[in-house]
């Protein structure tokens, strides 16, 4: 029987920021919203990229792109300069004293990884589930943000496929959401590809990018900038999350099919407020339960993660580098969420988004002062919810690596449950949506049954290989 093949690593290093930002010296303090992510993983998403069709020499293909995107990161690193630097805990017993911080000066860097895999492109996207290996194209498996006291912030593993290659990043979600991940990316792009052009020396550093990140941290009036936390010891709010055996797919909903959606939620709720999103997370939450066979009185909820940077009054700025997301979540009885209509559900799913506001923003981190929280899965998560993370909005496929555009954006291990749903822009845009799906085996299968579900998927198996 033939071995599987499997990521071999090839070449580590670290990557420090070009120059000496004034800024790195200092310390980076860390929010309600960053330290109550200490117990989660980190941040695991990539691009997978086809290999120039017209390649004569892939060695120096490969080292060219290698040295590229290694000094193209550093530059980034010069602005994203917290990635760079490691986790602290300051204790004192007299007075009592626990906090945590980020050191941006004296970490090793970010971690930079270049493996291989014997396995196309075609391989990886064929099948109808995400196959496993996938989760061997990010660093620091199972790591949790707490674990930045000793392992990198940052890591990116480039993995080269037989006609591929494939760019993750493991980035620590105490300094960073979905916003903050993906405004790293883009810059690392725009760096990369001025770089390409050989403008590195043309322009200034600080000039490259067109989107410069703000890194003074968000702190309600009264509060931090160091926050005293009620513990001794990390063992008293770090638990390590093992995922259950789970069956990954990504579906594919067009914009035309998503407009369906809409309308009719719209329509039976009779109003017109009700957003895309919202008609297609309703969809997915209604589905999923009805796959599951819950009781009909046993209580269910659809969870969104959201944005509060547009939530604040005044709103937080687009650049702001942090993490800023809450949770909002609509609920009710298997039975109510099934035995009404599709717009019943997505009125809620609208309510419980609207109501998420500014007062209740600060009400939430007020709340969490008073009584400091470190999420664990078990508990911000059941088996009866359905999450709806990351988002669609994001410029996912505007990143670029001397490449052309990806094929298709994945994910790893990381935050994955039964019910996690992860939300990004379609490849071919224009308000398309794909859905990175986890579900236990028995309730993926009956999913894929339920007719309801899949006439809005547009294409069965979403990843078609070859994009051109």
């Amino acid at each position: 029987m033939m071995n599987s093949p499997v990521v071999r690593i090839v070449s580590e290093c670290f990557v420090k920021p070009s120059g000496q930002a004034q800024e790195s010296d200092r310390i980076c303090n860390l929010t309600p919203w960053d330290i109550a992510m200490l117990s989660l993983h980190y941040i695991q998403k990539g691009l997978l990229f086809q290999k120039p069709k017209t390649l004569v020499d892939q060695h120096h293909f490969i080292e060219n792109l290698l040295e590229k995107l290694k000094h193209s990161l550093s530059l980034t690193l010069f602005h994203f300069y917290p990635l760079s630097g490691r986790l602290v805990t300051h204790k004192t017993e007299d007075p009592s004293s626990y906090t945590i911080f980020v050191d941006c000066s004296n970490g090793r860097g970010a971690k930079f990884i270049h493996a291989t895999l014997d396995m196309t492109i075609s391989d990886i996207l064929s099948p109808v589930d995400l196959p496993p290996i996938v989760n061997s194209f990010f660093d620091l498996h199972k790591a949790v943000n707490h674990d930045g006291h000793t392992m990198p912030l940052l890591s990116i593993k480039v993995t080269e496929l037989v006609d591929g290659v494939f760019i993750g990043c493991s980035m620590n979600h105490n300094l960073a959401d979905g916003t903050s991940y993906w405004n790293f990316f883009n810059a690392w792009s725009e760096i990369f590809q001025a770089q390409a052009e050989g403008n590195e020396h043309d322009v200034p550093i600080p000039m490259v990018i067109s989107c410069h990140p703000i890194h003074n941290r968000w702190f309600p009036d009264g509060c931090g900038p160091l926050i005293n936390l009620p513990f001794k010891h990390h063992d008293e709010f770090i638990k390590r999350f093992e995922a259950p055996l789970l069956r990954g797919r990504i579906f594919h909903f067009s914009a035309e099919s998503i407009a369906k959606l809409k309308a009719r939620a719209n329509a039976e709720s009779k109003t017109t407020k009700i957003s895309s999103l919202q008609s297609l997370s309703a969809h997915v939450w209604r589905c999923v339960t009805r796959a599951r066979q819950t009781p009909d009185d046993e209580r269910t909820s659809c969870k969104l993660a959201i944005n509060n940077r547009s939530r604040m009054e005044p709103p937080l700025p687009a650049e702001y580098f942090g993490s800023a997301v809450g949770v909002v979540s609509a609920e009710s009885t298997v039975g109510e969420l099934l035995g009404n209509d599709l717009g019943w559900a997505a009125w809620k799913v609208h309510v419980a988004v609207g109501g998420h506001n500014d007062r209740v923003v600060r009400d939430m981190v007020k709340e969490w002062l008073q009584h400091p929280v470190i999420y664990q899965h078990g508990v911000i998560v059941d088996n009866s919810c359905v999450m709806i993370s990351s988002s669609p909005r994001f410029n996912v496929y505007g990143n670029e690596f001397g490449m052309g555009k990806a094929v298709a954006v994945l994910s790893g291990y990381a935050n994955k449950f039964d019910g996690d749903v992860i939300a990004h822009p379609g490849r071919e845009g224009g308000g398309s949506i794909d859905f990175e799906v986890s579900l236990s085996p028995d309730v993926m299968s009956a999913l894929e049954s339920d007719q309801e579900f899949m006439e809005a998927v547009s294409v069965p198996n979403l990843l078609h290989y070859p994009l051109s």
